[in-house]
């Protein structure tokens, strides 16, 4: 594992996606998000304030089942792309009547240290530079809070990488982080225990067609040596021969499998190293001292 940004991921191609994803959640990311929410039943602590992660993107319907889990908790909602923040509010607002004793949901940049818990649903794998992403998240969250997050795997679309692969073609996809890696970075964040996981779910499709419309939902090609031009018709006739021929299983069915990789680590309590110069941040030292109070 380097420590430098994923090296196929191209940046700008990465910030493009940000802008133009649609504002909509994937099939694929709300299966996720609810296998993922059904995690949360082994885990005993009750967040009084939990985060989720671009929820427009990661699955607009997991995110109500977690707020079902939790619905005395605040819910605090990052969505940073104006467009995917308006979806999300008009996705989550409530009649007054509702709103009444209940639980309020906060849009806008995350507090430091402001929750007990993080959701962020198959998002990571676009991230242009993870580990700051991941920093993120780590000073979002309350000491003993912890992190809940999913993502695509390296072994996600092995056959159309093949099939690329197969005729000459430059990659169709950037690479995915491997979870032991991802385990690594949580620990280089500052997170603690990560726990990490992974299942292979296998998409089929009727047709060629329908197969690209719903890859290009799901996200978009971020590897630095993707074919750079535009593509004409011939071009895509080609492909949807070459995927009708490669895909297709003994059912008559094109099928296209997915790594997915869940992840759950917690925040300790910050460690000060006292040496002849020491330093401590602030929000680390308020950490430190409200810890000690609490247990006396």
């Amino acid at each position: 594992m380097t420590a430098e940004r994923p090296p196929t991921i191209d940046p700008n191609a990465a910030a493009r996606w940000q802008r133009a994803a649609p504002p909509r959640p994937p099939w694929l990311h709300e299966e996720v998000g609810r296998r993922m929410e059904d995690r949360l039943q082994w885990i005993r602590l009750q967040p009084t304030a939990w985060a989720d992660w671009e929820p427009v993107r990661g699955g607009l319907e997991a995110d109500g089942l977690v707020a079902r889990r939790y619905p005395r908790s605040e819910r605090l909602v990052a969505e940073p792309q104006p467009r995917r923040a308006q979806v999300a509010m008009k996705s989550m607002a409530k009649p007054w009547w509702q709103r009444l004793g209940g639980a309020p949901t906060r849009f806008g940049p995350l507090p430091d240290s402001g929750v007990q818990m993080l959701w962020a649903n198959m998002a990571l794998h676009m991230a242009a530079d993870p580990q700051g992403l991941i920093a993120q998240w780590h000073r979002a969250l309350a000491t003993d809070g912890f992190l809940m997050f999913s993502c695509l795997g390296p072994d996600s679309l092995r056959e159309l990488r093949a099939a690329y692969q197969a005729l000459g073609w430059p990659p169709p996809a950037h690479e995915f982080t491997d979870m032991h890696d991802w385990g690594d970075m949580l620990v280089a964040a500052g997170f603690a225990e990560p726990v990490m996981d992974m299942e292979r779910i296998t998409l089929t499709w009727e047709s060629p067609a329908r197969l690209l419309q719903e890859l290009r939902e799901l996200g978009s090609n971020l590897h630095p040596r993707r074919f750079a031009a535009l593509r004409g018709r011939g071009w895509r006739a080609g492909l949807e021969t070459a995927l009708a021929e490669a895909l297709r299983g003994p059912d008559g069915r094109l099928a296209l499998t997915f790594e997915i990789i869940y992840g759950h680590a917690l925040k300790p309590a910050p460690r000060v190293k006292v040496s002849a110069q020491s330093a401590v941040s602030l929000r680390d030292m308020r950490e430190l001292l409200q810890g000690r109070g609490s247990g006396g």
